[in-house]
């Protein structure tokens, strides 16, 4: 356990922040990786690869709701010296991971070719698809699994074992990708069907090793087979806390849907265009995403131990911190965006539809870096549900007018970008007030001004 209502906030930040964005940029790579040996196989798999692993959204968004849950109310615990308290959260969460993984599994094979077949542009993407996706599942469903030890850590403070299997996991993918997809040494590609078994099996090893570390080093929380048998008085804390945080990557995954589904008409091509684009985009927001992750626990160990004045000071040093990082990656998309998709596939037509999504999207990281950031504190706070508002707005900002604009004539990819640009700046706008308002109210009790 690390105490984080003691010591410099920005320190905390940074010692947190580091670890986490390069275990997040390992497991991005992990799409990163099936891209770049599915591009060699054309524009279909680029495409059904990445419509179908599109489904890593919703699967993120219910594993959020879990560990959003479990980082906030561990992380509380702590702030109060009650490890008891921390250890039951810790078990039930684990609870809910292995129910999750059931239902994931027995959902996802039920609906897998459906899922391909709705945002498939031709036969060839949606036959990609549904094969990735039935290979690719098994590492859809431990991610609950991976996410409830891995919340359980962040909780007390502690990242760099989570950061440690992550690039170890990666590794193997890497090692794997090659010889599933593209037969290296076998002789026997699989080509998209070996890009899903490569991260099922590196998922799994991620797992197996997780839970070693669990059982031999881990004393503040720890397994208990006493505590697992579902107690519903805490599932309803975990839930309470994240499900609007549940339901804000639920929106991401409704969004990045209906993209894919509104560019259909033009082709696969523009749908390998955007996947690769889009992944691209995921990889240059880690910095804010780390910033992000680490400030929930910061907040909450120290909102848990009633020092109002460090909550301030923790949103305040995060918003800043990931600014200069959005910034530079800012200016890389729009110099050179085709480089970056480029590096993916060779077809003309998808490197110009992902090398414009990359210029127009840029003008939205220095916004989405402080809904980053304001999505965290609220998490740390345990009062979700301005995230989940400012998503939602979405809806009304940015799907209704596409789809009014995919009715008239000489509907064009550039005016969605444009839309998206427009509607996470109001975002950004409607998130800021709600968690400024949510902080004052907080740190009123110290007589500390949020703004100052």
């Amino acid at each position: 356990m690390k105490d984080l209502t003691v010591g410099p906030l920005r320190g905390h930040l940074l010692a947190m922040a580091a670890p986490i964005a390069i275990g997040m940029l390992f497991q991005t790579l992990y799409f990163l990786i099936d891209l770049y040996f599915v591009g060699r196989l054309g524009n279909a798999a680029i495409a059904g690869v990445a419509s179908a692993g599109n489904l890593s959204f919703l699967i993120l968004a219910f594993t959020q709701v879990l560990g959003v849950g479990t980082v906030a109310l561990i992380a509380q615990a702590v702030g109060r010296k009650d490890q008891p308290g921390a250890t039951l959260v810790f078990n039930q969460a684990m609870s809910i991971a292995l129910v999750g993984t059931a239902v994931c599994l027995a959902l996802g094979y039920l609906g897998e070719h459906a899922f391909a077949a709705t945002f498939g542009s031709d036969l060839p993407t949606r036959a990609a698809g549904s094969t990735y996706l039935h290979w690719y599942l098994p590492a859809l469903a431990l991610q609950f699994v991976l996410v409830a030890m891995g919340s359980g850590l962040r909780g007390t403070g502690i990242v760099k074992p989570t950061m440690l299997v992550q690039m170890i996991t990666v590794l193997l993918n890497v090692l794997l990708a090659p010889i599933l997809i593209g037969g290296w040494l076998s002789g026997h590609p699989l080509g998209v069907a070996g890009a899903g078994l490569a991260s099922s099996i590196s998922v799994a090893v991620g797992v197996l090793l997780m839970a070693i570390y669990f059982y031999r080093l881990e004393h503040y929380v720890a397994f208990d087979s006493a505590q697992l048998a579902p107690r519903w008085s805490s599932w309803r804390q975990i839930f309470a806390i994240g499900l609007p945080a549940g339901g804000e990557f639920l929106m991401m995954f409704v969004i990045f849907s209906f993209l894919y589904w509104v560019i259909k008409p033009f082709g696969a091509p523009a749908q390998a265009g955007f996947g690769v684009g889009s992944r691209v985009m995921q990889g240059i927001f880690l910095p804010a995403m780390a910033v992000a992750f680490a400030v929930a626990p910061v907040v909450g160990q120290n909102f848990g131990a009633r020092q109002f004045q460090r909550v301030r000071g923790a949103f305040w040093s995060a918003a800043w911190m990931s600014t200069a990082p959005m910034l530079l990656a800012m200016l890389l998309c729009l110099w050179r965006a085709p480089a970056l998709i480029r590096f993916f596939t060779s077809d003309g037509a998808a490197i110009q539809v992902g090398a414009d999504y990359l210029r127009f999207i840029a003008w939205n990281f220095l916004c989405s870096s402080f809904i980053f950031t304001c999505s965290g504190t609220l998490q740390g706070l345990g009062y979700t549900w301005p995230s989940l508002w400012g998503s939602a707005s979405r809806i009304f900002t940015f799907i209704l007018p596409v789809l009014w604009l995919a009715s008239q004539p000489g509907f064009a990819i550039t005016q969605v970008w444009m839309m998206s640009i427009t509607s996470v700046v109001l975002q950004a706008l409607l998130v800021g007030a709600l968690t400024l308002r949510h902080l004052r109210r907080v740190t009123a009790a110290a007589g500390v001004g949020a703004g100052a």
